[in-house]
């Protein structure tokens, strides 16, 4: 009989160091408190991410994620970082600080490959989008605190603003406000009443802080449309005409109510008037105006493959030379996503751009909650690329990543699994 003593469970049991399952709990939870730091801190967010990523190492299978690079969700967006990188070659005449700054924005698409590996495995996505529905929703209530007691606000100076800006506050309010659309009409279809009016005021609460609190005048341009795509993808004609009616009125209400409303819709007008009067009164409306029309000037100097990452501050301040008011402005960022990829890497940019966006919404355009979050997501960020660049931007170029990558694993998983 030998000396040595035999552990029964040696073998079956690992220490959960070495077990990929407990990385991967460890990676769920990683991404959840991503999802709700999200509207509080860039930092947190930053440092919950690398430690999602430092874990997820462990849990997964190498050849399992590279062959998920094949897939058009994660290869377009590690060929538009890749066309950033190689777009260093031609920026001859820029500084290689720019042109690595020029870089940075990209590189938070690469998570996107990761994010749908991970998620095409967990049982938690859902986890995530809750999280940060949750976490936005104290925000909701913090902005309304602010807005009455001033002095508990982290962010001075911004009415109803408690962290960050108005225009991230926007994008998230309106976001969870769209979002819940679907559980409502859901619920009311299975004549569960009390849970919609439940979800119902929910949605109406972060709407009702955009309407008297404060909201990013890009709103008034994605949050229609972000309705007209829930309308024309999951109601009846009836529905639509109900839904169009009630809409209008609760906008004739909120526009009588709301002197926060018809301020920033007045200011619109005010300012794009004033700049086409004088083009050097500096406003919002009329820096952008000044920004599109040099930023298509620099496009047509070089169409194809653009001036190079990193080279829209650099053309800026040779045109500002001399000039006075406005078109004395230097930016890195035109304000517009479209541009401000044309200027640097031209129509293969351009092209590259758009196909992310086809292909990610393509994704989701199946019946469920899951992809209707991921196609909201795409949609949102599309349209308020119109007016800034919210694909580069940290926070809604964060929300982008998280909402598309996580969904677009769980819409993977469910049609692996034929619940799709």
């Amino acid at each position: 009989m030998s000396g040595e003593t035999t552990n029964p469970i040696a073998g079956v049991v690992r220490p959960s160091w070495r077990d990929p399952a407990a990385w991967a709990r460890t990676a769920d939870v990683m991404a959840i408190l991503t999802a709700a730091a999200l509207p509080w801190s860039t930092s947190l967010v930053a440092i919950f991410f690398v430690i999602f990523f430092v874990v997820l190492i462990p849990s997964g299978n190498v050849r399992e994620f590279v062959r998920s690079l094949r897939r058009p969700v994660n290869l377009l967006p590690i060929v538009f970082f890749a066309l950033a990188v190689l777009g260093t070659l031609w920026a001859t005449d820029i500084p290689w600080s720019a042109r690595l700054q020029g870089i940075s924005p990209l590189a938070k698409l690469l998570a996107i490959p990761f994010l749908v590996y991970h998620f095409e495995r967990s049982q938690r996505g859902m986890w995530v989008f809750f999280t940060f529905l949750v976490s936005c929703f104290l925000l909701m209530i913090m902005s309304w605190v602010v807005a009455y007691a001033p002095s508990l606000s982290i962010k001075k100076g911004v009415y109803g603003v408690p962290v960050k800006n108005y225009i991230d506050q926007s994008q998230e309010f309106a976001l969870c406000a769209v979002a819940l659309a679907w559980p409502v009409l859901d619920q009311v279809r299975r004549r569960s009443y009390q849970r919609a009016a439940l979800l119902a005021a929910v949605a109406l609460a972060f709407v009702a802080n955009m309407m008297f609190i404060n909201v990013a005048r890009t709103a008034f341009v994605y949050f229609p449309v972000m309705l007209l795509t829930f309308a024309l993808l999951h109601l009846k004609l009836r529905e639509i005409i109900l839904l169009g009616i009630a809409g209008a009125i609760a906008v004739g209400v909120a526009w009588s109510a709301s002197p926060n409303l018809r301020t920033k819709v007045g200011t619109i007008f005010t300012e794009v008037d004033e700049y086409r009067d004088t083009a050097n009164q500096i406003t919002s409306a009329g820096q952008r105006l000044e920004f599109w029309t040099k930023s298509i000037k620099f496009v047509k100097e070089a169409p194809i493959a653009g001036h190079g990452t990193g080279s829209t501050k650099t053309l800026f301040v040779r045109d500002a030379i001399g000039q006075t008011g406005l078109a004395a402005e230097v930016v890195d960022n035109p304000h517009n996503q479209t541009l401000n990829v044309a200027v640097q890497w031209g129509l293969i940019g351009v092209l590259i751009l758009y196909a992310m966006w086809i292909v990610h919404g393509a994704q989701f355009l199946g019946p469920g909650l899951v992809p209707w979050l991921g196609l909201l997501v795409v949609v949102q960020n599309l349209i308020s690329s119109l007016f800034n660049s919210h694909l580069f931007d940290f926070h809604e170029g964060w929300m982008y990543v998280l909402g598309v990558g996580i969904a677009a694993g769980m819409v993977a998983k469910q049609k692996n699994n034929g619940t799709l």
